[in-house]
């Protein structure tokens, strides 16, 4: 028993000064994938001008995107997790700047389109590496830590994200400003690369594999259906819905019921499916899979309906409308700071309370624009409601998956964590999808009135009428967009009863707010709350999951899907230099 006991905790990394130098690469790729979530969005406008980039293109732009890295994650995960997470972070940074670049030279809104496609795609491969090295590289009394700066991290670079890109279009003009939102990753890309070479971790040639192999047709199925549910919606409102998008939209729908036989057949012939049926099996997790879905697409569509009303509609700046959503950013980070502390006094009311906050702040701002002419429009008017649904957003987005991940059985965690990441990114894209057809379908300009004279004043006026004309459109537009964005929140809210009041040992899940520690925690990292058996002891102390190891979902502030979405399988830690 003690031989036992002391090979249990010899598993347990020790950090140092390598972990943390480790921990720096990581984040400095955390910090740009976030970076380019929130500073493409000021950036629609003058991509549509420069381009002459349709409306489907623009949602394209950000729903392609969010579409390939979600549907990344949980392959890249498992590749991680088979042959070394080091080269797999490498590969994804080295594909994310190089496709950075393609989207900053890109000549045309195809173009365009495809390399922010690869460049999703990049992201998703590289962001799960970095919470399955924190899980393995740093001891539970010290994890918790690293999780937190990584969730500083994230909140920073989100709220940066508007600016930066602001005051690039603004330095470098609106024809060409929108390139250097691409460019600012190469050097940070370029940086990231050197570092890792010399700071990440090996694989330990010695440590256990976890089985070979991936589910790719079932790869290949699910990605087929959501391509073909969401390219009717953003295709079809600019192509007048024909027959086709409902063709599509019916296709998607029986390829994903394909997707769902194809899983338990493959599981039943012993493979280790993408999506292990057995996750289904419990309800509570399915109606949190939808939550997390629905949430999702409420939350990420309000920035490309802000960005587009604020430049397009009411001809303010790149670096206004970076500025207007700045309330929004640090409200999440002011709610990511107590969510963890809330949930473990609150349980499952503290989802409640988020998701009615950003209901409540999302119908404000529906309620603004519905009232408010668009030439009223300010940053204060916006200021209140933007505040309060992004503490909202603070208080779900960091243990929104531990509540979920609880609802399956202990060895379903990890699988349970990179299904729900996916699913956020999926949901997000969706959002995406919907909202623009929305915004794009119920925008109409009226034309002003012919001048009555050629004089200048009669013809200031014909223009004045122009842009009132403009701004009101783009308001009405937008407060339709925002209705659809408040539904989706409403419906979160009720949502979250699907949800175990309480995260608990015996709810059957650990705390999952990085795909890796939910993983790591179900399958055979052990720490102090182990003995050589691998029995654990946690629930016999009555320590709660939500204090046990909840420091993971510290990582949620900004875009916390980012932080799950891998499977440590058996991947354990065996020096400071090599795992």
């Amino acid at each position: 028993m003690i031989n036992a006991t002391a090979r249990a905790k010899s598993s347990v990394p020790a950090s140092g000064k390598s972990a943390w130098r480790a921990l720096v690469v990581l984040l400095i790729g955390m910090s740009i994938a976030l970076l380019d979530t929130t500073i493409v969005n000021v950036a629609l406008p003058t991509i549509r001008t420069s381009l002459n980039a349709n409306e489907a293109t623009l949602s394209w732009i950000i729903s392609g995107y969010a579409l390939a890295f979600g549907l990344s994650l949980i392959p890249a995960g498992r590749i991680g997790d088979r042959v070394g997470h080091k080269w797999v972070f490498f590969t994804g940074i080295a594909l994310f700047t190089v496709s950075s670049l393609a989207c900053g030279i890109a000549q045309s809104d195809t173009e365009l389109v495809i390399f922010r496609v690869i460049q999703g795609l990049a992201g998703g491969i590289f962001v799960p590496s970095v919470t399955a090295y924190i899980q393995l590289l740093f001891p539970p009394q010290e994890r918790g830590k690293a999780f937190a700066i990584m969730g500083s991290v994230i909140g920073v670079s989100s709220a940066l994200g508007p600016i930066i890109g602001g005051l690039l279009i603004q330095a470098f003009g609106n024809a060409d400003g929108w390139r250097f939102v691409f460019y600012v990753n190469l050097p940070i890309g370029f940086a990231a690369l050197v570092l890792a070479m010399y700071w990440l971790p090996r694989r330990d040639p010695a440590a256990p594999r976890p089985p070979a192999g991936l589910d790719w047709f079932g790869v290949f199925l699910v990605s087929a259906a959501l391509v073909a549910l969401l390219v009717p919606l953003i295709q079809g409102q600019d192509e007048g819905w024909p027959l086709w998008t409902y063709l599509t939209i019916a296709g998607g729908v029986v390829l994903l019921a394909m997707f769902a036989l194809w899983e338990v057949h493959y599981t039943r012939r012993g493979g280790s499916a993408l999506v292990p049926p057995t996750l289904f099996s419990h309800p509570h997790f399915t109606g949190g899979v939808i939550l997390a879905l629905v949430y999702f697409a409420a939350f990420t569509s309000i920035f490309f309906t802000i960005s587009l009303l604020w430049q397009s509609g009411l001809a303010h700046s790149a670096l206004e409308s970076g500025v207007v959503t700045i309330p929004f950013a640090i409200g999440s980070i002011l709610g990511s700071s107590q969510s963890n502390r809330l949930s473990s006094r609150l349980g499952r009311s503290v989802l409640m309370l988020g998701t009615a906050l950003v209901a409540i702040g999302l119908i404000w701002l529906w309620l603004i624009f519905l009232t408010q002419k668009g030439s009223d429009l300010t940053n204060w008017i916006l200021l209140a409601p933007l505040l309060i649904s992004g503490v909202g957003n603070g208080l779900f987005i960091a243990p929104n998956a531990q509540f979920i991940v609880a609802t399956v059985d202990r060895r379903d965690a990890g699988s349970g964590s990179a299904v729900i990441a996916a699913i956020q990114r999926i949901g997000a894209a969706i959002g995406i999808a919907a909202i623009g057809s929305v915004l794009f379908g119920t925008l109409t300009i009226a034309k002003p009135a012919p001048p009555t004279s050629h004089t200048a004043a009669a013809i200031a006026e014909v223009n004045r009428q122009a842009t009132a004309n403009l701004a009101t459109g783009f308001t009405n537009a937008s407060a339709h967009a925002m209705l659809v964005s408040a539904i989706f929140a409403v419906a979160a809210f009720v949502l979250v009863f699907a949800l175990p009041k309480r995260v608990n040992q015996r709810s059957g899940g650990r705390p999952a707010g990085a795909g890796a520690a939910g993983r790591a925690g179900a399958t055979g990292i052990r720490g102090s709350d182990t003995d050589g058996s691998g029995k654990h002891h946690a629930k016999h102390r009555g320590i709660p999951v939500s204090r046990d190891a909840a420091a993971p979902t510290q990582g949620g502030a900004g875009d916390p899907a980012l932080t799950h979405g891998t499977h440590v399988a058996d991947a354990k830690p065996d020096s400071g230099s090599t795992y």
